[in-house]
Parts: C-alpha cells; sequence; structure tokens
C-alpha cells in the first residue's frame, strides 16, 4: 500500500490502497517475480525519467504480504543503445553460475537486452538480496539475431530427463514459444518450440510454463503455459491465453492438440496483461501478478500532473487448477489486504432502482449474492451519485450468464478505445455470485469461484451508493457484504 494524495475530481492516478504502483512515473509489465528470503521481489518495467513509455529499465519493489510494498531505486537501469525488456529471476542455490556460494546463493535475472532492430537475451546478478545488481560480462548469453526475441522466463526444472534450467521466451511476431535448457545460466541450448496456435491475431510476449495439480491431486499434475497477446483478447486489444497440457522438460504438449481448440482466457477484462509467476515458492503456491492496462490506450491514460505516474499492478492471484465440465481450467484467488466488515444486508427483493443500505469506501472486497429467479436480468451501479451517473456500471444476463461492465460513459479526458463494454462469460446461471475488488480505480470481478475473472481500470473515485434494479420481473439480494482494510 501507498501514502495518501489529496483527492483530484476523479480519483485516477491517484496511488491505490492495496495494488502496488510507484510513486512516479511510467510503469508497465512485471519482471523477475521471485520469493527469497521470506520477501517478494517484484521488478517491473519502469522509465526513471518520465510517464512516458520510454528508457525501460527495472524498477524494483518488494513485500512480505504481497500486497504492502516497499519501493527501491531501480535495479537495472537501461544503457544508450539497448533497453532493458521484460525478463525472469531465479535463486542459483546450487550456485550452477559460479556468481555465488553454496551459503549465498545469488539471485540471476535473465532479461531482454533490446536495442533498434535486435534482441537477445542477457544475465545480471546480485549477491546482496537484489538491492545491486552486476552485469555479466559475457552478455548475451542468448543471441538468434532477431528483432523480436524477447521476455525470457527462467525456472529450475526437475524431471526424468535430469535437473536443469529451462527457459521459455517468444518470437513475438512468428507467435512462437521457443524453449532452450542451460546448465549453467550461460550457455543455452535449444530444446523446442511451442506454436503458432490458439489465438495468434496480435504479437506474443511474456511466456511461463509451470505445473499445477489438479484439484490439489500429485498423482494428476498438468503444465499450464501462459502467453500474452498484444490484440486479439476476447475485450479488445492486449490480453493473456493459456493452455493446459504436458511437459517432459523437452517439449510442451497441450491436452488438447485439435485444431478447433477453444481459446482458454487468463481474464475477460480489458486490464491484466503480462502476467508471470513468481519463483522460489512452492507449486501449491503459485502465485500470479500482471499489469494492469492495456497496450489500446495505456500511453494515453491521463495521469495527476502532481504526482504524474501511468500504470499500476493486479492484485497478486494464487492459481490452481480445477475440473470445470470435464477439462482442467484455471482459477484465480486474489491475495487481498485483511479487511473488516463495513456493512452488510440481505434479504432484499428488488424491482425498480433501489438504493442498499450499504456504502463503498474507496478500497473494499464486495461478496454478492443474488437470486434471479425468473427475471431476465439485473443492473447494478457502485460509487455512484444521488442520480446514479457514474459509478461503476455491471449488468448480468442468467441467460447467457455473461456479466458486463460498461466504461462507455467515462469522462472526456479519457482515449475513445478506453470507452468499451467488456463481457464476462459465467456459469452462475440464475443465482449471480461473485467477489469483487474495488481501489480507487480499478475494478477485479471473480466468479465461478474465481475460474472467469474480470480486471479493469475505473476512472471513478469509489464512494456513494450501491444500487440494483431488476429486468423482467423481481430479484432477491440474499447477502451483500462490503469490507475494507480501511478504518
Amino acid at each position: 500500500m501507498n501514502a495518501r494524495t489529496p483527492a483530484l475530481p476523479h480519483a485516477f492516478g491517484s496511488l491505490p490502497y492495496a495494488h502496488f504502483a510507484p510513486q512516479r512515473n511510467w510503469m508497465n509489465d512485471p519482471n523477475g517475480l521471485v520469493h527469497h528470503d521470506g520477501r517478494y521481489h517484484l521488478f517491473f518495467q519502469y522509465n526513471p525519467d518520465g510517464v512516458d513509455h520510454a528508457k525501460m529499465s527495472w524498477g524494483h519493489a518488494s513485500s512480505t504480504d504481497l500486497v504492502q510494498w516497499e519501493e527501491h531505486p531501480v535495479a537495472l537501469l537501461w544503457q544508450d543503445g539497448a533497453q532493458i525488456f521484460s525478463g525472469s529471476a531465479v535463486v542459483d542455490h546450487a550456485n550452477t553460475s559460479g556468481f555465488g556460494t553454496a551459503e549465498n546463493p545469488a539471485l540471476a535475472a535473465i532479461y531482454t537486452s533490446a536495442a533498434p532492430g535486435l534482441q537477445n537475451q542477457a544475465l545480471a546478478y546480485s549477491v546482496d538480496g537484489g538491492t545491486t545488481w552486476t552485469t555479466y560480462g559475457g552478455n548475451p548469453v542468448l543471441d538468434r539475431g532477431s528483432a523480436d526475441f524477447r521476455d525470457p522466463k527462467v525456472f529450475r526444472y526437475r524431471g526424468a530427463a535430469g535437473e536443469y534450467w529451462v527457459m521459455v521466451a517468444v518470437e513475438a511476431v512468428e507467435r512462437r514459444v521457443v524453449i532452450y535448457r542451460s546448465d549453467n545460466l550461460k550457455l543455452w541450448t535449444h530444446l523446442s518450440d511451442y506454436g503458432p496456435r490458439g489465438a495468434v491475431e496480435g504479437v506474443w510476449e511474456c511466456p511461463d510454463l509451470f505445473p499445477l495439480a489438479v484439484d490439489g491431486d500429485p498423482s494428476d499434475v498438468r503444465w499450464v503455459m501462459l502467453i500474452s497477446l498484444n490484440e486479439g483478447a476476447p475485450g479488445g486489444g492486449s490480453g493473456t491465453q493459456y493452455v493446459v497440457g504436458s511437459f517432459d522438460g523437452v517439449t510442451f504438449t497441450p491436452d488438447d492438440d485439435g485444431e478447433d481448440a477453444a481459446v482458454l482466457w487468463l481474464d475477460y477484462g480489458r486490464d491484466d496483461y503480462a502476467g508471470v509467476t513468481f519463483s522460489g515458492l512452492p507449486e501449491q503456491e503459485r502465485t500470479l501478478i500482471a499489469w494492469m492496462s492495456n497496450w489500446d490506450y495505456a500511453k494515453d491514460l491521463p495521469y495527476r500532473e502532481d504526482e504524474p505516474r501511468r500504470g499500476a499492478m493486479t492484485l497478486a492471484r494464487r492459481l490452481s487448477l480445477t475440473m470445470v465440465e470435464s477439462r482442467p481450467r484455471l482459477r484465480q484467488q486474489p491475495v487481498g489486504p485483511a479487511v473488516h466488515n463495513v456493512a452488510e444486508a440481505s434479504g432484499i427483493r428488488v424491482g425498480d432502482w433501489t438504493a442498499l443500505p450499504v456504502a463503498l469506501p474507496p478500497c473494499a472486497r464486495i461478496d454478492l449474492a443474488i437470486d434471479l429467479a425468473d427475471a431476465t436480468g439485473v443492473e447494478l451501479r457502485l460509487g455512484h451519485d444521488e442520480e446514479r451517473s457514474g459509478g461503476i456500471r455491471l449488468a448480468y444476463d442468467p441467460r447467457s450468464g455473461v456479466l458486463t461492465h460498461d466504461r462507455t460513459h467515462v469522462a472526456e479526458c479519457f482515449p475513445e478505445a478506453f470507452r468499451t463494454v467488456q463481457a464476462l462469460p459465467t456459469r452462475c446461471g440464475s443465482r449471480l455470485e461473485l467477489t469483487a475488488w474495488i481501489d480507487v480505480c480499478s475494478l477485479e470481478v471473480f466468479a465461478d469461484d474465481g475460474v472467469s475473472v474480470l480486471t479493469d481500470l475505473t476512472d471513478v473515485a469509489t464512494g456513494g451508493g450501491v444500487s440494483v434494479r431488476s429486468v423482467g420481473g423481481p430479484v432477491l439480494i440474499e447477502r451483500i457484504v462490503v469490507a475494507s482494510p480501511q478504518d
């Protein structure tokens, strides 16, 4: 959480309470997520000199709980001729690189060095827990002579084929994930490729590959590949698809290898991109953080003149696999701050617009259950004024199971590409049940016990009321609970 600043006519660009955002300047993709010595380290794409996407470096923050973040000095600074693009970090416990010792293992960062017309992979290391970094003198460690070879995610593989480092990166324009292995993080050998497959409308970026047990069963472990793509997401612009399959240490094979396999989406909102997971955690604690924005409009979003910044991260999410209609699907459970109940209401029957007896603080978790019975829809306004103008606008259709979030009414200072309606498909039927987090200018919705997720920026300050109306018959507000980390 961050220190507060004076309120503006609208809160967009203000520091959130429960999400990480830098104090100033531009931020995008999370990089080098690693857990080490009891701290979560979050590195991120960062412009140390301004609010625009330029001079890409690795910013740095750390936390003990994934909620309260301490911002640190820039870890890896851009250089003339090469920016520091996305990558990952690992703890080299076995000292395979020789950068540390068995008693004091080094943190190793593997990142894309991006020069005009050439992207290759480079290495840096830290022996003081990530505070200071030394660039490896033998860089680049992997060069394909490509202008679009980027975003290495490295992990330690242990299996029948042995134990070694694996890298997944992308040939972005070719829509291919390229897989390499190394014994020392310095010398890399090509293993296999994956793709093009699935969603291929935009360039591929920021891959990740990791195992998860289905419904916690250690005898049924699948591998999940995340692939972000810029253009082609269900809400428009950038988003993240995922594929469930197997990995034998060489090749990733999807469970459903048919050409007509349905594309699975990590998030149906517009503001969840480049998400990757932490290294250094037990597999049952697999945790993801993503950039909460969209390349369709990120460079044009309004910002505060007194504290210019663009960019924030999503809440951290614990990932698991669960069976849905006989197929494994990702479940996301948000890691939010500790909260206490602010207001609760239950057993309210609604027809025309009804103001519920709850109010929204700037940061809140909302638990909601609505029985629609024979109604054909329900509409909600969160954080509106007395005329129900502004605020977060949600609507639900029980026939299709689709929940929509409408941003077409936003203020004139927002770019036109921001003014869209996002649709979240759910399996809720005639009983809508969800958990939502709001935090100053963001909305994260988790339905179907976290299998269906929508993340969107909003342009309004939370606060004000919560109102509901039904369509085609009355609905019953079984329960609404508003809880907040604020006093």
